[in-house]
């Protein structure tokens, strides 16, 4: 916004009467113009909407103006309104900044007038806002440069920087243009509206000629619709570029030039000229051959293509052909280029005696000096053409070759061509490359002699079979990989090439298992073949050792419950072995080497567990106050890496006993159903009573039969009699534990089979008459069988396995005091025969599923 800045404002009142509506609005329009700087007055809105006219004066000053809604989005607040009704301008009006391009520019003043204290009506002033011309045409840039190419046509445009004015009014925004040049500078002006903004064009009115003239000086003016306009100028530059109007021209268009044939080879026999009127890249030449030129003269000669100095080759040598005639063109660097073709003429001059050239055409040529054979050739097969070629004359022309290979040789078609044939057998696998040379001497004095080199290369057909490298291959593998794991590698060779010596690997016996493209066994045999034609192959056997890793931890398979409840009655004499715990691994080797041990509740030492086999056992003597329950807990650890375990806990309840009478030991059972605990007493009861007549009947008998042997004269005389009950007696003297079995009759049944089984046993006791000379009294008794059933306070109904010493009968007044002490239990358990698990005496085999567990009990 510029302080120099006049704008015209008008405004108009918007009224109504007392009668009407307070909005009901009658308008007037009031032209202002001048400066408009803060504070400015614009008019008298008491007078100019005659309020105060039919008014008397006393009247009139009662009346006062109140401007409503001073906000930023209406732009009352660039207007202020007196009480008595005059409205000023509070700050400097910018049409630029308030109001839009080709749009009336107007705000709204809402004006509340008032009678004293009575409201009379709101009267609405509109004002207009007139722009002036206060911003002149302005250029982006002051100057600018554009370019006509020399070729381009008479009407071709070029547009040009638009001017831009800033002022809102159409007039003053209007811009007209108009070019400032000379009559002779073929240039015009034309404006060309584009997306509702005037363009303007320069436009060519001649052909331009950038050899004549190749820039020009141009002014463009912008002028806007304001009074006085206000203007603005641009400076344009007019390049003229070049066009590739001229061609090369050489500096002769023919040249003869004769040469000595020992001209040396790094000096120029010519040098060629030509020049290019035009500029850049258009007048910039190189030299090349022209397709005009045969390639077997090129050959012979080198052009420099920028300098175009033209040279003899190294390989250049005299022929028969002593004159050779080049086309040279020279090429600008135009897009197209253009150009001209110069001809050369070179005369060679001989003056010495030259060495035969040799020329090889191969069958199947590999480079100009090689060649392929197939290696399944036959001999004599034609593989190449040589041709000598010497220009002197008599005997310095006639030529003589010759090739000294084991496997090629040459034979002689004409003075001067020869043939390249095999002469031996070719193996590709033995020798795939060969070096051959020819040699050539003429028969001048001195001779002269050529050597030409050339290799052969053997090509292979699919003669090899592929062999395996062992006829077994072994691998080890661990269990458990992942699918398509690697394993092992096969390798099988094959010298041939190609098809033939790419391998692919097969199983022969893969059980028809088409779900898998690649399945080995521990013993398969594998077919490889190559993919020659016809296909070759061999085989080979596959063994694979699975190896274990330790994936599987040790489980304990004795005691099969965890926790596991064992009482265990201990006496003085008794062995120190309780039980034997089992475990298992389905690993092997040292995966499923197993070790045992007590992980705690071992606070008195008073256990200790063989880490190998497993027998718990007592560590010490056995005290009174070791009695109670202890919460063992085992662990089982195997050998592996990493060590895998597993643990179970066993609670043991210890009862000790003083006296002499032998161990009980018991290996609880869980029963599948609870019994009452009156019904259990009751069973117990009755067993004891039971057990304790059985005992007395027996030793009652016992002793009379004591006394009826003492008496009786024969048994005196042979004293290797004995009864079938004392036999019995000592059959039953065990200090093993018991092999629990559910059913009695079955222990009773196999008792009587090893009774039978041991008769030759006691035929040989009766023939030691010496060591029966004892009473009865001095031997141990025999248990009589009895079914007793073990029932815990806890309800439930277990089997027992009870050990002893052999111990000798005391007399019936012992057993009475022993009885009368209560030293000792009720009965003791008589041991069924042995049963041995794994060479291990000590533990007892559990039979699950029965809700009673028979027992044999022996009455003390």
């Amino acid at each position: 916004m510029k302080n120099s800045r006049h704008d015209s404002i008008y405004w108009s009142t918007v009224s109504s009467t007392f009668t009407d509506h307070p909005c009901t609005v009658h308008r007037y329009y009031i032209p202002c113009q001048g400066r408009r700087q803060p504070h400015t007055y614009i008019g008298d809105i008491a007078v100019d909407s005659n309020l105060s006219h039919p008014l008397t004066h006393q009247q009139h000053t009662l009346i006062t103006f109140t401007q409503l809604q001073r906000t930023v989005e209406s732009g009352s607040h660039l207007f202020n309104v007196t009480n008595s009704g005059k409205l000023y301008t509070t700050q400097t009006l910018d049409a630029e900044s308030l109001c839009t391009y080709n749009k009336e520019c107007s705000r709204i003043v809402k004006v509340a007038v008032r009678k004293g204290k009575t409201f009379m009506k709101i009267l609405k002033v509109k004002i207009l806002i007139d722009d002036i011309n206060d911003h002149s045409p302005e250029f982006p840039q002051n100057e600018i440069t554009i370019k006509f190419l020399e070729r381009d046509s008479k009407g071709t445009k070029i547009p040009l920087l638009n001017a831009i004015d800033e002022d809102v009014s159409i007039k003053n925004s209007q811009i007209t243009y108009m070019i400032m040049k000379s009559e002779r500078e073929p240039f015009s002006l034309s404006v060309t509206k584009r997306d509702g903004i005037f363009i303007p064009e320069l436009i060519l009115e001649d052909i331009l000629d950038r050899e004549v003239k190749d820039s020009y000086m141009l002014t463009l003016e912008a002028k806007d619709g304001g009074n006085p306009p206000k203007t603005a100028t641009l400076k344009v530059h007019v390049s003229v570029m070049d066009v590739n109007d001229n061609i090369p021209v050489f500096s002769r268009k023919v040249y003869n030039i004769s040469i000595d044939n020992s001209h040396q080879r790094h000096l120029p026999i010519l040098t060629l000229k030509a020049t290019d009127q035009d500029s850049g890249e258009n007048g910039k030449i190189s030299y090349h051959f022209n397709h005009k030129t045969s390639r077997n003269v090129q050959k012979y000669f080198v052009l420099d293509k920028k300098t175009g100095d033209l040279f003899l080759h190294d390989n250049f040598q005299v022929s028969k052909k002593q004159t050779y005639k080049l086309f040279i063109e020279a090429r600008d660097g135009g897009n197209p280029p253009l150009k001209s073709v110069a001809r050369v003429h070179i005369y060679i001059i001989n003056n010495q005696n030259i060495a035969p050239l040799i020329n090889i055409d191969f069958v199947s040529p590999l480079s100009e000096s090689s060649a392929a054979v197939s290696e399944d050739s036959e001999v004599d097969s034609f593989i190449a053409y040589v041709m000598v070629t010497d220009n002197d004359s008599g005997p310095n022309g006639e030529v003589i070759c010759d090739l000294k290979h084991d496997k090629f040789k040459l034979a002689k078609i004409d003075s001067k061509d020869y043939k390249i044939i095999v002469k031996g057998h070719l193996d590709r696998e033995i020798r795939d490359h060969y070096k051959v040379s020819i040699v050539c001497h003429d028969m001048g004095s001195p001779q002269l002699e050529s050597k030409k080199y050339f290799s052969v290369k053997v090509t292979d057909v699919n003669d090899v079979e592929p062999h395996f490298t062992k006829e077994t291959f072994q691998f080890l593998t661990y269990e458990n990989q992942k699918v398509d794991f690697p394993i092992g590698f096969i390798n099988a060779t094959d010298p041939d090439l190609g098809d033939g010596g790419q391998l692919t690997y097969s199983i022969i016996n893969d059980n028809n298992n088409d779900n898998i493209p690649f399945q080995l066994t521990n013993m398969d045999l594998v077919l490889v073949k190559d993919n020659g034609t016809p296909s070759l192959n061999d085989t080979a056997n596959i063994v694979i050792e699975i190896l274990d890793k330790n994936d599987n931890a040790p489980y304990f398979t004795f005691p099969n419950n965890d926790p596991y409840n064992l009482d265990v009655h201990y006496h003085p004499h008794s062995k120190k072995d309780i039980t034997i715990l089992r475990a298992s691994d389905k690993d092997t080797g040292n995966n499923a080497f197993l070790t045992y041990g007590i992980l705690r509740s071992n606070d008195k030492n008073l256990f200790t567990v063989n880490s190998h086999t497993g027998v718990l056992s007592f560590s010490r003597t056995v005290y009174q106050n070791d009695a109670g329950t202890y919460e063992l807990q085992f662990i089982v650890k195997d050998g592996g890496t990493p060590v895998q375990s597993a643990t179970t806990a066993i609670i043991l309840t210890l009862f000790v006993s003083n006296d002499t009478s032998p161990m009980l030991t018991a290996v609880p059972f869980q029963s599948g159903h609870d019994l009452n605990m009156t019904w259990v007493i009751i069973i117990v009861a009755a067993a004891v009573i039971l057990s304790v007549a059985i005992v007395v009947s027996i030793t009652l008998c016992v002793f009379r039969c004591i006394n009826h042997t003492n008496n009786s004269p024969t048994t005196a005389e042979n004293p290797n009699f004995l009864s079938q009950t004392e036999m019995r007696q000592l059959l039953y003297q065990t200090n093993n534990p018991v092999a629990i079995t559910r059913n009695a009759e079955e222990i009773f049944n196999r008792n009587l089979q090893t009774i039978k089984s041991k008769s030759q046993f006691f035929l040989e006791m009766e023939q030691t008459p010496d060591e029966w000379k004892f009473s009865t009294t001095q031997r141990r008794l025999p248990p009589v069988p009895q079914r007793c059933d073990s029932i815990h306070s806890q309800g439930r109904r277990t089997s027992s396995i009870m050990s002893y010493n052999s111990d000798t009968l005391t007399s019936q007044k012992d057993r009475e005091a022993s009885k009368s002490n209560g030293k000792t239990k009720p009965y003791d358990e008589i041991p069924a025969e042995p049963e041995y698990t794994n060479d291990n005496p000590v533990a007892a085999t559990i039979l699950k599923g029965q809700q009673i567990q028979d027992t044999y009990l022996q009455p003390t």
